[in-house]
């Protein structure tokens, strides 16, 4: 093997690698030891009581898969690939399955019998959705080594053409130079904002960088792709952890599929879909959130947009002309 081929193949390794966590929307975890404990390897969470054991990796047939649609990019690949996504999609789903039937027989308590339910519905019912935020996840070009890394703090949400998304939520430091008046200036996420308040922000950045890109707040499904799926060993600010709004660095350790930090508890983020008539949806729970509240997946919360609220804040995305340089 010449040295051209090895570059070559070390380099797809790389890609597929970052597909692992990227494009199944895994985010990462590298462990905080004062809030852990150990079984069998695993970091879990000390709130975690619903732990299961097998954790989703790719196998052999889908990172061939994904090569394939990247080297050769064709209607028959995709298919390909498409038909292996749906495969694993049905095989986590019947795993989630087994899980509730397994707690249905030994939990003590109900409540987590019913958090397994709610889990296998949501799965089901939205299992089109899902599929497809994993196929856009896994053609995306910008998926190759270091597509996680932050660029001047924004990172790349792969799926979703052209858009990025920030590190974390905006700062009362960040809102106070859009708002002179504002009577904080720390590191804590700014709150207390309503979504009119979160637009004109958005729209001042816009006017002010010179780079040309749209500063928006995120649609709810581009906060899921930004997001990706919730580990259950995550540690975040939510019910029972800081009993208190945090900085926005205070559980970086947690990072989304994308990389961006502190997309769980702490505050919920507004977005811009329509929950219902003069509400809109927010994403990832807060610090008095339960736990199983702040899943990327949860879909059944909103919040009047003419109103702010102590536990609602938000985080931008933008619009680029062309991706980041190093993207």
């Amino acid at each position: 093997m010449n040295a051209k081929t090895k570059r070559k193949n070390g380099a797809v390794k790389l890609i597929l690698a970052g597909a692992c966590m990227a494009g199944l929307g895994y985010a990462a975890y590298a462990g905080r030891t004062p809030h852990a404990r150990g079984t069998e390897g695993a970091k879990l969470h000390k709130y975690s009581t619903t732990i299961e054991k097998e954790r989703p990796k790719l196998d052999d047939e889908t990172k061939a898969l994904i090569s394939a649609c990247r080297q050769n990019p064709c209607e028959a690949t995709r298919a390909a690939l498409e038909k292996k996504v749906r495969a694993n999609y049905e095989k986590i789903v019947a795993r989630k399955k087994a899980k509730l039937e397994e707690l249905k027989r030994t939990a003590k308590d109900a409540s987590k019998v019913e958090e397994m339910r709610k889990i296998v519905t949501e799965m089901e019912k939205d299992r089109e959705r899902r599929v497809a935020q994993t196929l856009r996840r896994f053609t995306d070009p910008r998926l190759k080594p270091g597509s996680r890394a932050a660029v001047d703090g924004w990172h790349a949400v792969l799926g979703a053409p052209r858009l990025e998304i920030a590190h974390t939520e905006v700062t009362n430091a960040e809102y106070a130079k859009f708002k002179p008046s504002w009577p904080l200036r720390d590191n804590l996420p700014v709150v207390n904002v309503g979504y009119k308040d979160a637009v004109a922000y958005c729209d001042w950045l816009s006017k002010t960088n010179a780079d040309g890109a749209t500063y928006r707040l995120p649609t709810e499904e581009e906060w899921e792709m930004a997001a990706g799926h919730m580990p259950k060993d995550a540690d975040f600010n939510s019910k029972g952890e800081d009993g208190r709004l945090s900085p926005v660095d205070a559980h970086k350790e947690t990072l989304a599929a994308c990389g961006a930090i502190d997309m769980w508890g702490n505050c919920w983020e507004w977005t811009s879909t329509v929950r219902t008539p003069g509400t809109r949806a927010v994403k990832g729970g807060c610090w008095r959130t339960a736990r199983t509240d702040c899943r990327t997946e949860c879909r059944d919360t909103g919040r009047a947009e003419d109103s702010g609220y102590g536990n609602v804040g938000f985080r931008v995305v933008r619009e680029v002309k062309s991706p980041v340089s190093g993207r």
